[in-house]
């Protein structure tokens, strides 16, 4: 690996590596010792520390080399020098979102793909916004909020922290800035999303909520989006109340997108949440499987068409989901088997996922017999280190 390679995978800089490498800066922090070991595939710190056996979790997040590209563009100068090329206007502009959002939903490679794309968006959203005034500056700023929402997805356990919530910040500004209710109730979706994933779960539902209730009203007579973004938002309170192990309010909110889902086209798909009936009665297998209630998990995977579902990334998640129940019921050849699918639906769903991660280590460290062999190659390409 090249220096810059292997720097970014840590989230940081050339330079950063080339201090360590150098002996001019200590490498103390822990999470960047983490970072490294996983990167280099090295299975105990002591053999960057020199220090006492300290093995790496298994589980340990994958940062997306790419993520420098993204880090610059979104850290550019406020003063941006004057350019030649004539800025895109918003209508072209948003043509192009739209497309790297169709291209995270049908790559295999959904984040090495879409983040070679984002630093231009980022740079090309920002600029155009201090272009513009009036409506066609709000118009901006829903695409600028549309673009940190694709990159908050693609950094999503991949990047250090700090840059995530910069990302998922300026999204709801610019959603803010933008004073639409569809974007707004989307900016509340994808913030949901960073507070539930790092232990915000009641702040979670109560921003998912409040957005619920406030576009309720205009659902009569709505467009098909922003029903969907209402769906939207109720599935992401089902999963999240059903992490947090409340039964009833898991159902009732997913009743409730059912019920929405329901009422639209059976075939429409929003754009980026893809919410629509194949998400739906996805989300009713994460939920089964969140409150650790793998029957009912398998049971309602019954009426699940994989093929129905647009986006790879989201059917390969629904496959980890389904490996997940199979644990659960302590049956490690069909967890196997369907997180092996998982993996062949997309490689990169399963790599960045914590969750995928920490069980195709486990399967590894407890899977006998015959299937061990095909339990270890899953774990070798998947990149986990498996004690």
């Amino acid at each position: 690996m090249s220096r810059p390679v292997l720097a970014g995978l840590c989230g940081r800089g050339p330079d950063w590596l080339k201090n360590i490498e150098k002996g001019k800066r200590p490498l103390r922090d822990h999470g960047l010792l983490v970072r490294l070991a996983s990167a280099l595939k090295v299975s105990d710190l002591s053999v960057l520390t020199g220090g006492p056996s300290a093995p790496v979790e298994p589980g340990s997040r994958l940062m997306l080399p790419a993520a420098h590209g993204i880090r610059d563009a979104v850290r550019g100068p406020l003063f941006a020098p004057p350019s030649a090329d004539e800025p895109p206007s918003v209508d072209v502009l948003w043509g192009r979102v739209r497309a790297a959002w169709q291209l995270w939903h049908t790559s295999r490679f959904q984040r090495s793909e879409v983040s070679a794309l984002l630093p231009d968006l980022i740079r090309n959203a920002q600029s155009l916004t201090r272009q513009l005034e009036g409506a066609e500056r709000r118009r901006a700023y829903s695409v600028l909020a549309d673009v940190y929402h694709l990159a908050q997805q693609v950094t999503a356990y991949s990047v250090e922290a700090e840059l995530y919530w910069i990302i998922a910040d300026r999204g709801r500004l610019a959603a803010q800035d933008a004073d639409d209710p569809l974007c707004l109730a989307g900016a509340a979706w994808a913030f949901g999303n960073g507070l539930r994933e790092t232990g915000y779960a009641e702040e979670a539902i109560r921003v998912v909520d409040e957005a619920a209730e406030a576009i309720r009203p205009r659902l009569e007579d709505a467009s098909n989006d922003l029903r969907g973004m209402y769906g939207a938002l109720h599935l992401h309170a089902a999963v999240t109340c059903a992490r947090e192990g409340h039964d009833g309010d898991a159902w009732r909110h997913w009743d409730e997108a059912d019920r929405t889902a329901e009422r639209l086209p059976s075939d429409y798909a929003h754009t980026w949440t893809v919410f629509g009936r194949a998400n739906t009665d996805f989300h009713a297998v994460s939920v089964g499987v969140d409150l650790r209630t793998p029957g009912t998990a398998l049971s309602r995977a019954e009426a699940i068409d994989l093929d129905a579902m647009p986006s790879v990334e989201r059917r390969s998640r629904v496959l980890v989901e389904l490996a997940r129940a199979q644990r659960q019921r302590k049956d490690p050849a069909g967890a196997l088997h369907w997180m092996g699918r998982a993996y062949k639906a997309s490689p990169e769903t399963v790599r960045y996922t914590p969750s995928a991660r920490g069980l195709v280590a486990d399967l590894a460290k407890e899977t006998r017999g015959p299937l061990k062999t095909d339990a270890l190659h899953l774990a070798e390409e998947v990149g986990v280190l498996a004690a």
